[in-house]
Parts: structure tokens; sequence; C-alpha cells
């Protein structure tokens, strides 16, 4: 357990809220659009495995293995998809991945201000030294978005995942170290306070 590293994480367009019961239901209609999972080692449009991951998810928020969070739009309480800090090793490391969100939400900065908010607690809150990023190494939208924290590419792991279909998947793996989070802090505001304009 590292205390403190699941908690409500409050932007200007978006909370991150602790993952709770309450947000099963909406995160299931966000959920629904296949596209979502296309390079994820599951298929949350899929009833069944919708019901397991959101299970696994709250039993990892429960032991302290992982910090889920549910992805809301602060203005109108709308829950956009989800996102977490997986593999905590206190006072070293944490790990921002299993983020997704609804289409309607690609593209609108709320992935920006969401890896702000958790890069910022990350490093200045839980004194990480390190957070790491992974994806589908075929993932070239994830990757992009990666590095343009920027974080820095760290090389692929091949063979590195099982996924539902019985395939091995490739994980290309980023970080942003503690010296290098004030250049990547500016330039995610830069990128925020583009997109609201004068």
């Amino acid at each position: 357990m590292w205390d403190g590293l699941s908690t409500t994480l409050t932007g200007d367009r978006i909370v991150l809220e602790p993952l709770d019961a309450r947000h099963e239901a909406s995160l299931r209609a966000a959920a629904a659009d296949g596209r979502i999972f296309a390079w994820m080692p599951y298929k949350l449009d899929n009833p069944a495995q919708f019901e397991a991951w959101f299970a696994l998810a709250r039993d990892a928020l429960d032991d302290g293995a992982a910090a889920p969070f549910a992805t809301v739009e602060r203005a109108s309480g709308t829950v956009l998809g989800s996102t977490a800090f997986r593999e905590p090793r206190p006072d070293v490391s944490v790990e921002v991945g299993a983020t997704w969100l609804a289409p309607a939400a690609w593209g609108t900065g709320v992935n920006v201000e969401a890896k702000l908010l958790m890069l910022a607690h990350a490093f200045d809150t839980l004194g990480c030294a390190r957070v790491e990023l992974k994806t589908d190494a075929r993932n070239e939208r994830s990757r992009g978005a990666m590095a343009a924290l920027p974080a820095q590419f760290e090389g692929v792991h091949r063979r590195h995942m099982r996924l539902p279909d019985g395939t091995l998947r490739d994980s290309a793996w980023y970080s942003v170290i503690a010296e290098e989070w004030p250049d990547v802090r500016a330039n995610l505001r830069r990128r925020l306070a583009a997109r609201r304009g004068p």
C-alpha cells in the first residue's frame, strides 16, 4: 500500500475520481465503442470482459496494487473513460497506464490534462523518481501521445504480454524521470493553454 497513491485529482476540465461502484454503469456506457480497445489487452465493449475488468480494478484498488480512476468531465459529471496508476514501487516509480477514453473525448485535451494531473501527483506529491508508460508497439496513436509529453522511448519488450486472442504483444516502453518533469509540465501546460485560447 502506498499512502496517497489513490486520491481525487482535479483539473480545469476533468476530475480523476478513484474508481467506485457508482462509476460502473457510466463506464460501461463510455466503453461501448469497440474502437477504443483495438490495441488493448481487453475489450470492454464485451459485457463479460467489462465485468471482469471492473472487478479486478476494484480489487487492485482495495489491496493497493493499483490506483484506477474514472475520468469525469468536471462541468457535466459525464464519465469519459478510465486511467490508472499501476506497478507502484513506493518512493521510486509508478506506471501511468490502462488509459482509455470514449471517442467523443479523443483529441479534446482530456488526455493531456489527465497526464498533467497524474504526473504532477506522481512527482510533486508522491516524490517519484520515475513514471513509466507502455503501449502495444504497433499503436502509433498512443506512441505519438507518449512522445508528445515528451516521454523518452526506452525500447520494445518483445513478446511481453499475451492478448485475449492468444497472440503475444510487443510493448513499447517510455518514461519521464524527475529531472525531466519541469520541462514536461511546462509543455503540457502550453498545450492546454493553446486549446483554451486567449
